[in-house]
């Protein structure tokens, strides 16, 4: 059967890939048990496509000739290489390196020489010429029912683009996630015997169900957390865990100083999520100004606006639409490269929200905007069906969630379960549940119902205002029942439960208002 995911393109995770150090029992040298295409290639040998043993490099990163291909594709279809006419090839003459390999291709039309009837078989393979190869080894056909896709890069009067139209109707390749095939790029030996196992057993292929194509390209978040600036250029050295791609928001809370953090105020404005999608607004430099889509903010109808380093954001496509999507529960979640915890790839914060491919025993497959496929812990996450609600929350669903983070460090700007200030808490407990209240706390302090102090409930929140609690909203808090509130003080502490009777916060209070109905 088919292996079924969602979205394609979880073959470019593969390009990356790096084997581990080897070790007794391999097959290849250099494909240790946590690569991703390991079991593809073990097939290749097992049909003794390739040549194996625990000494023998299969050399994943090396780029593929065209007679490295010849040979597995004369090994793959079993073809005999005796007496075939010459190839009235000029560059390969009888007794040449790879003759009778190069003569049996050419004579059944696998592979041909250029208009100088040249074979160049030392040439490095691209992925155009790739298809068409693979296509005519095989007499690859169009499925009359697949899906109609023409990646952005590719020519439709190019030789390749009907064969490369057939392999992705096929489940063979399906490309890259900006829509491009890269038709002119090298193939490496790993890939191409991907794409060869693929066909020679479909186990191995990768069967699209909710992949909906989408011809906009939209803007997303392509490191754990990044951190808006009022200004571009304004991060110090301390920052560079915030500001460097991948981020270490982690690193960044706990190496700063009372005062350093101190200084983020004013300076920083929020923070958005791996994979939430933005607006970009202009760039300057190495810098972009970005809106935050899912914050609401007076600043900009787009979202919440600020500045970003420009290696925080990409493009993609939204192509994973009509997916389930997986929404981290806990307050710091891995995902990982595999379904163990083996080979972590990133760690994410709390209501971070990725397309789910597959959900499968203790594990969620999840689609990434920018960096392939990865897994998560079924544990740390809710997943909702397409077309589907969160179910409405009880006042103490909000306060359970809330009290996850008691003792979390405050972090100016913060929405992220690395650090949250006063108004991004509560912003981020109520989204968790499918309500998106305003960023900020005094214009959260605006919107949903006004309830007296009298008739406070769970999750109902507090403000605080200058000048004895008639100035402008400067904090809030989440009251919790009996007479006592959760909250993001100030960078000298945590996030902590005290009385709302408790100073300066009885002699501030200005309000509160309440977002459950």
């Amino acid at each position: 059967m088919i292996k079924k995911i969602l979205v394609p393109f979880l073959i470019v995770a593969l390009i990356f890939s790096i084997a581990n150090p080897a070790s007794a029992g391999k097959v290849f040298s250099d494909v240790g048990d946590q690569y991703a295409a390991k079991a593809e290639l073990e097939f290749l040998a097992e049909q003794d496509i390739v040549t194996t043993g625990p000494s023998v490099a299969y050399g994943i990163n090396q780029s593929i000739t065209r007679l490295e291909a010849s040979e597995m594709l004369v090994r793959a279809l079993k073809l005999d290489t005796t007496n075939r006419p010459d190839p009235q090839i000029i560059d390969v003459k009888r007794g040449s390196a790879g003759y009778d390999i190069i003569a049996t291709v050419v004579d059944e039309n696998i592979m041909v020489g250029n208009l100088q009837k040249e074979f160049n078989p030392n040439a490095l393979l691209t992925r155009a010429e790739m298809a068409a190869i693979l296509v005519r080894a095989f007499d690859l056909q169009q499925p009359n029912s697949s899906k109609k896709f023409q990646f952005v890069d590719v020519n439709v009067k190019s030789f390749a683009a009907p064969s490369i139209s057939v392999l992705f109707a096929n489940n063979i390749t399906f490309g890259y996630p900006d829509h491009t095939f890269k038709p002119t790029m090298t193939l490496t030996r790993a890939h191409f015997g991907i794409f060869l196992a693929r066909i020679l057993n479909p186990e191995f292929q990768e069967a699209l169900t909710c992949f909906n194509p989408v011809a906009k390209k939209t803007y997303h978040v392509n490191v754990a957390v990044t951190t808006l600036w009022k200004a571009p250029n304004e991060a110090r050295l301390i920052d560079r865990p915030a500001v460097s791609a991948p981020t270490d928001i982690r690193k960044w809370t706990k190496t700063m100083t009372i005062p350093q953090k101190q200084w983020l105020v004013g300076k920083t404005e929020t923070q958005a999520l791996y994979g939430q999608e933005v607006v970009v607004l202009k760039t300057s430099g190495k810098w972009m100004q970005i809106a935050v889509k899912d914050q609401f903010s007076p600043k900009n109808k787009a979202g919440y606006p600020g500045w970003v380093p420009v290696s925080h954001i990409k493009e993609s496509y939204a192509d994973y639409g009509q997916c389930a999507t997986a929404m981290v529960k806990a307050p710091i979640a891995n995902l990982y490269h595999d379904e163990t915890t083996a080979r972590p790839f990133m760690e994410i914060s709390f209501n971070t929200i990725l397309p789910v491919l597959e959900e499968k025993g203790d594990w969620v497959k999840v689609q990434t905007a920018t960096d392939e496929a990865k897994y998560v812990r079924k544990q740390d996450v809710n997943v909702l069906l397409k077309g589907s609600k969160l179910p409405a929350p009880t006042s103490q669903d909000i306060v359970t969630t809330a009290k996850k983070f008691n003792g979390l460090p405050y972090l100016w700007a913060g929405t992220s379960g690395f650090g949250l200030d006063c108004s991004g808490f509560t912003y981020s407990v109520y989204r968790q549940h499918g309500i998106d209240i305003p960023r900020d706390a005094s214009v959260q302090a605006t919107h949903g119902t006004a309830v007296k102090k009298s008739q406070l409930q769970p999750g109902d929140l507090l403000f605080f205002a200058y000048n004895k609690g008639k100035g402008s909203v400067h904090h809030v808090g989440m009251y919790i029942g009996n007479g006592k509130m959760i909250h993001s003080p100030n960078p000298k502490k945590t996030v902590e439960i005290i009385s709302i009777d408790a100073e300066p916060y009885r002699t501030e209070f200005s309000g509160a208002r309440r977002y459950l109905k």
